[in-house]
């Protein structure tokens, strides 16, 4: 039986930004993951200045070999391909990464070792560990530590807190009873990855947004995407809304058909292909609530974190985890009891403050507008040749704003997201 202050159920982005400014804070903290570093994850693999902010956050040696920068994003509706920069802001760097997930996390999760988690792989939990009180004290797991008889005979690990990082599938949030909001989309993406010097190096994340549903006339209720890895491959990849009418896309029928009107030069073909299509599911806009009850708080996807604006989920994850990190240690300050409890519900308040209203408007216009048509309509002529409409799209997509304000765009976007009505925060 191993004990802590803290333990972190998962790896991944979330868990392991958690571990670290727990870590950081002195806090005795165990990270569990359920498979074995390096590993596959389904991701397009492209980091926004927002995630690489997180990673400046951790001591990221984002300058090391295999990371790839990039500039801004190019996006191509139709005959039109445009070109925006990064904004220079003051709260993030105006430069994107790519990086493959298959390190991406054992360099987190390594981080987090570093400042001083200890990191238990091979380990899968399985149920979470309630007092009489119905209070989570701890986590069973199907592993058992590496000094143990048997490696395969249950183990228990206890702890006062516990963060769930444990991604999309929310075992532990499913055995507290915590569902799925059903009127919340779910995305699903696939990507493969390709040989192609070509594009390897390109300095822009490219966006398709002039996709369609195969053999129609319809467009996909997503975008594609080609970003580079800067080691003579390119992620490859699709991420859709089911759409209102038409329901789900075959994405690898789709990824072929959208491929087959690629330059050959690229080398965006089955003969390039390295490894098969792998799709996910997308849990967008806080699907799941509430984000923290009875001991247990939800990072990243467990809680439905990624964003409806435009699929990106490592910075949400990053960012969750630090400040599920940050109320952890604080309540942990504090005398077992009601002021620890306090602390610990500031923990969805404080989620909710940062995003709440951004994802109610996100989660609006994906249920009107990206799950019925996607981006092109959003992307016409007239927004395609504006700069000032160009970077103010941009700049909401991503969520690269600054407070207070410091140009007109800033105050644009900050102004709309303060007129949606904040929504309230669920307590269980």
């Amino acid at each position: 039986m191993d004990e802590a202050d803290v333990i972190v159920v998962g790896a991944g982005p979330a868990g392991s930004s958690a571990a670290y400014h727990l870590a950081t804070a002195g806090v005795d903290v165990l990270l569990l993951e359920k498979t074995r570093f390096p590993r596959e994850k389904v991701c397009g693999d492209g980091l926004t200045p927002r995630a690489v902010h997180q990673l400046v956050r951790m001591g990221i040696d984002i300058k090391a070999p295999g990371w790839m920068r990039s500039r801004g994003m190019r996006w191509v509706a139709g005959e039109h391909r445009v070109h925006i920069d990064w904004p220079a802001l003051g709260s993030y760097p105006d430069f994107g990464l790519s990086r493959s997930r298959h390190d991406f996390d054992d360099i987190l999760a390594r981080r987090a070792v570093a400042a001083g988690a200890r990191l238990r792989e091979g380990v899968k939990v399985t149920s979470p560990v309630t007092d009489r009180a119905g209070r989570v004290t701890g986590v069973t797991a199907a592993a058992g530590p590496a000094d143990t008889a048997r490696a395969d005979e249950p183990a228990v690990y206890r702890a006062p807190i516990v963060i769930a990082a444990d991604g999309a599938s929310a075992r532990l949030a499913l055995a507290l009873g915590l569902q799925r909001d059903p009127k919340r989309q779910i995305a699903t993406a696939a990507r493969r990855y390709y040989r192609s010097p070509d594009r390897s190096q390109d300095e822009y994340l490219e966006l398709w947004a002039d996709l369609r549903y195969p053999g129609t006339d319809h467009y996909l209720p997503g975008y594609g995407w080609i970003f580079p890895m800067g080691d003579g491959r390119v992620n490859v990849g699709l991420g859709a809304l089911p759409h209102r009418r038409h329901g789900n896309a075959d994405l690898r029928t789709a990824l072929d058909h959208w491929l087959a009107r690629t330059p050959h030069a690229w080398g965006l073909r089955e003969e390039n292909a390295e490894g098969p299509v792998r799709s996910a599911a997308l849990p967008l806009g806080f699907n799941r609530h509430p984000l923290y009850t009875r001991g247990l708080l939800l990072v990243g996807d467990s809680g439905g974190m990624i964003s409806p604006w435009n699929g990106e989920g490592i910075a949400q994850a990053m960012e969750a985890g630090e400040v599920a990190a940050e109320r952890a240690a604080l309540a942990l300050a504090l005398p077992q009891g009601p002021r620890r409890e306090q602390a610990l519900l500031n923990y969805p308040v404080e989620m909710n403050r940062r995003w709440g209203r951004y994802y109610r408007l996100g989660n609006a216009a994906a249920d009107v507008v990206f799950s019925r048509s996607g981006f092109q309509p959003i992307l016409n002529r007239y927004v395609m040749g504006s700069p000032f409409l160009l970077k103010t799209l941009a700049r909401l997509l991503a969520n690269l704003t600054d407070t207070p304000s410091r140009d007109a765009i800033d105050h644009l976007l900050n102004t709309v997201v303060r007129l949606v009505p904040a929504p309230a925060v669920r307590r269980r």
